[in-house]
């Protein structure tokens, strides 16, 4: 029997990242290397690898760009390191020694994943992915192409080892298919990236052959099989006709009047983080914008937004909505979401360091400028502004004084403008056990970075998904503590993470006593499904 014969319908396990069916050519992205190039004399080599950092620069600044939110945040990490003169230096003076440059470039960055693997700096270690890609890019462009990722067929099967934001985002998604990881976390960025574009993901398979022609991805049942047999995709066309059919049954549930539990009306609205978000199909049906991310501004590469620009962005989505309320969060940079001319650089651990409201209350030359076109924007009246990542009491009264003065001196020049309600992310720990000493007019509990700090794990480390999983009892503890002081002082709760999108997690968040969740458009009406289904019984919390 032939390999090929050996490894025909077998079927390998994973973890569920995003939900969803794929059948389709089975393609292996693996890293590049940088055999079969032919150097040239010192100086050309260092002049070839210059022109391939700028033209790698270029590529990455203009998908940034193009994707626009928390994607293009994700991206600045890349950029940063083009510019590193701690990390080139070394490797243009090999160049200059007669080390090939792609040689020379492949070494030090496999130098620098190795040490960002082995770091004990959570944060450190999920950055090795990025690495990896920036040293494919580099390497590709080196080797004559054009540094782009190679083309995948419409609707393939992508597998590989781990997959960075970059190459994801390269990948055209339009035709469907679907992303098998060997490694990967259900809580990475790829893993949120192929959850708010509905495209079905499956990490952790471990090791699996690579020369497969065609896939079955079942992101629900989290099984990749390999070439597989005429009963397997009969079967595989069985569940993903199953869960067509459930989705469509979700969307016309979203036409139903507001979604209740228990006799109590439960708001379901939606994240978003550009305008254009909001020409989802199913967003119309949101009863509001319980997140908007402001950080998708500061990734163009005009530099900061100014007043006027942010003030167009907030308007629009305030038009939008309407009469329905519009919860936007101020900018939450730092930590993975580095911005030149912002963010402080070179953080032993930037999850940790100055990021969020800390910040921008380092930084008031440029809140006081988000400030002032929220100001301007809350004169719609539905507009709610929250702060995130807040530890104390006592931030939180810094920037409502600051919000304070910037409506005071529009008003001093003449420009309407209004002071909104002000609230908390509720995302460290400190702030939900003392959630009782903070005068916000509401809370959002961020389920992501409050699971990874409360769990002391990094949530896009593969390795600790069975000890961040926000269903234990220590999450749900804090939740429910959270949410009854919000409803004994009569102040709004609502969650807007992962959580809230999860179809597993709604029954207890509504046993936890939420009544306002906040998701991605994409998830809208498996979530509204999910609550009619409990309280028509179907469902058990």
């Amino acid at each position: 029997m032939n390999e090929r014969a050996t490894i025909a319908g077998l079927a390998y396990r994973g973890r569920t990242a995003s939900i969803g069916f794929a059948h389709g050519p089975f393609v292996r992205v693996d890293a590049a290397t940088g055999d079969g190039r032919v150097a040239a004399a010192p100086a050309d080599e260092q002049g070839a690898l210059r022109a391939a950092l700028v033209s790698a620069g270029q590529q990455i600044a203009t998908l940034a760009e193009a994707v626009g939110g928390d994607a293009a945040q994700i991206l600045e990490f890349q950029v940063a390191l083009l510019e590193d003169d701690e990390l080139l230096d070394p490797i243009l003076a090999a160049i200059a020694e007669g080390t090939p440059a792609h040689t020379a470039w492949s070494s030090a960055l496999d130098a620098q994943i190795a040490g960002y693997n082995a770091a004990a700096d959570e944060y450190l270690q999920a950055r090795s992915s990025d690495l990896a890609d920036l040293r494919d890019r580099v390497l590709r462009i080196l080797r004559g192409g054009d540094g782009e990722a190679p083309k995948i067929p419409d609707g393939a099967v992508v597998c590989a080892d781990d997959l960075p934001p970059s190459q994801f985002l390269e990948i055209d998604w339009s035709r469907g298919g679907g992303l098998a990881l060997l490694r990967g976390s259900p809580t990475s960025h790829v893993a949120m990236l192929a959850r708010a574009r509905a495209i079905p993901m499956i990490v952790q398979l471990g090791t699996i052959p690579g020369n497969a022609h065609t896939a079955l991805l079942d992101g629900e049942g989290a099984v990749l099989e390999l070439d597989p047999s005429a009963e397997q995709i009969r079967s595989f066309e069985r569940r993903r006709d199953l869960l067509r059919k459930n989705r469509a049954s979700a969307r016309a549930i979203l036409r139903r009047p507001t979604a209740s539990w228990a006799g109590e009306k439960i708001r379901l609205l939606i994240n978003v983080q550009r305008v254009e978000d909001l020409a989802h199909a199913d967003a119309q049906y949101a009863d509001g914008v319980g997140l908007m991310r402001t950080e998708f501004l500061l990734g163009g590469q005009a530099g900061l937004p100014d007043e006027e620009t942010q003030y167009q962005a907030y308007d629009a989505v305030l038009g939008w909505a309407g009469k329905r309320p519009v919860t936007i969060r101020t900018f939450d940079a730092g930590g993975d979401k580095p911005v030149p001319g912002f963010t402080v650089d070179g953080e032993a651990n930037p999850f940790l360091g100055v990021r969020g409201l800390r910040l921008c209350l380092v930084r008031p030359d440029i809140f006081s400028v988000q400030l002032r076109a929220l100001a301007r924007a809350a004169v719609r009246q539905n507009l709610k502004v929250m702060f995130p990542m807040v530890t104390t009491p006592g931030e939180l009264e810094a920037a409502r004084k600051l919000f304070v003065e910037a409506v005071d001196n529009l008003r001093a020049e003449g420009i309407p403008s209004a002071l909104p309600e002000i609230g908390i992310m509720v995302e460290v720990p400190a702030a939900g056990l003392a959630i009782e000493q903070f005068d916000a007019s509401f809370f959002s509990i961020g389920s992501n970075d409050l699971a990874q700090y409360l769990t002391a794990c990094d949530r896009t480390n593969g390795a600790f998904a069975t000890l961040i999983d926000p269903l234990q009892p220590a999450m749900l503890n804090l939740i429910r503590h959270i949410a009854d002081y919000g409803r004994r002082a009569g102040r709004g709760v609502s969650l807007c993470g992962d959580m809230a999108g999860d179809p597993r997690c709604v029954p207890s968040l509504l046993a936890c006593g939420l009544r306002e969740l906040s998701v991605n458009p994409s998830a809208l009406a498996l979530v509204k499904e999910t609550i009619d289904g409990l309280s028509n019984g179907a469902l058990r919390v």
